[in-house]
């Protein structure tokens, strides 16, 4: 039996929900359950898809094992990882030669949604206690991070940690330098388009963010008192909605983020395109399809998949919206922004969340090498 993630819509208001279906389009569910638990705690619509995939990848595999999928063991569970980055991949299309296989981080992130799945299941009495407890073991921690609180007695030392995982080396976060983002900017020829990534270079908002911007979070005149808001500047506020396309705001608190001239210019430019366009008239999000039916329906996170796909062939090099941020990132900490404004403008709940966007030049590297050289000699 396989299953697999299945897209529903609702006829009456065309809300998207992911499920998980066998061969015979039964849903699963204890599945689709803990799915519905997830949008109950505000994930957005690319979490549930994620997650989706990943339960049916699960539950095929135990199937065809001959295995219940409600009573793994450990052993279990360290077979199917490692059957993750043994098994190679669906090819991409028709003419793909490649033999793709996953990553032990990826093999990590599948298990990971697996044993949340068995723990709710737990909790809701379809699988077993025992079961949910073996997924996890105490760990004393003896080296801890920066400002981590390890109680009076160091009690906070002592934590849970994952039974059955890869031993990965964290990778680095990809980033652009300013030549790059110039040219990006450079091969965008639509003014929507040209708008959505010099936002993202400017703001550092995370893609969900932008695509679920209203035109009333656009305050680009000098002051917006008649609005309410007492924000002085051009700026875009980022609020956590729901909304019809699925994106959704990561950070729970509203914040906003200063734009530049060029942003206000290009967002009018953007508004020239716009009314071209009829059907975009009665929409009220910022991002709308423009060039493709349905015409004026919100732009999803597909949409600015596939944009940034063209815009990175034309480039000549990778370009994925999470790269801006950390460039938007990199260039505050450089110009020496305080980490508290930075973390503010990126809507950073915890400060350790930074440490991903210090990306060091090899200039900068040598510049700190001889910089500390040179004062050790002239302390001799």
């Amino acid at each position: 039996m396989i299953f697999q993630a299945e897209r529903a819509i609702s006829p009456t208001d065309g809300t998207v929900r992911w499920t998980v279906i066998d061969e015979d389009f039964v849903i699963h569910v204890e599945s689709t359950a803990y799915l519905a638990g997830l949008r109950a705690l505000d994930r957005s619509i690319n979490t549930e898809r994620v997650y989706a995939s990943r339960l049916a990848l699960y539950l095929s595999y135990c199937d065809k094992q001959g295995l219940d999928w409600r009573t793994p063991s450990v052993l279990v569970l360290s077979r199917f990882l490692h059957w993750l980055v043994a098994e190679p991949l669906p090819p991409r299309g028709p003419k793909a030669s490649t033999t793709r296989y996953r990553s032990k981080g990826t093999a990590n992130a599948v298990l990971t949604t697996v044993c949340e799945f068995l723990r709710f299941g737990a909790v809701h009495q379809w699988v077993p206690v025992e079961v949910a407890a073996q997924l996890s073991e105490p760990k004393f921690l003896k080296f801890v991070p920066a400002g981590f609180d390890t109680g009076e007695k160091g009690e906070f030392r002592t934590v849970q940690a994952k039974t059955v995982r890869f031993a990965v080396a964290q990778d680095g976060y990809e980033w652009l330098a300013d030549d790059q983002l110039n040219r990006l900017l450079a091969v965008t020829t639509r003014a929507r388009d040209r708008f959505l990534v010099s936002l993202l270079v400017c703001t550092g908002v995370r893609i969900g963010e932008a695509l679920g911007l209203r035109r009333e979070d656009m305050h680009f005149l000098a002051r917006a008192d008649c609005l309410g808001c007492q924000v002085t500047g051009a700026h875009v506020h980022v609020r956590r909605r729901m909304n019809p396309n699925g994106a959704l705001a990561k950070s729970r608190f509203a914040r906003s983020i200063p734009v530049t001239d060029l942003v206000v210019a290009h967002y009018a430019d953007y508004q020239h395109e716009r009314d071209l366009v009829s059907e975009a008239a009665a929409s009220d999000m910022v991002f709308v399809n423009l060039f493709r039916p349905p015409l004026g329906r919100p732009m999803g996170y597909d949409n600015a998949k596939d944009l940034f796909n063209r815009l990175a062939l034309r480039a000549g090099f990778t370009a994925r919206p999470h790269m801006l941020r950390h460039s938007a990132a990199t260039s505050w900490i450089r110009a020496g922004v305080d980490r508290d404004v930075v973390q503010h403008l990126l809507g950073h709940v915890s400060q350790s969340s930074m440490e991903p966007y210090l990306h060091p030049t090899d200039q900068d590297k040598r510049d700190a090498v001889e910089r500390v050289a040179a004062g050790r000699a002239g302390a001799r």
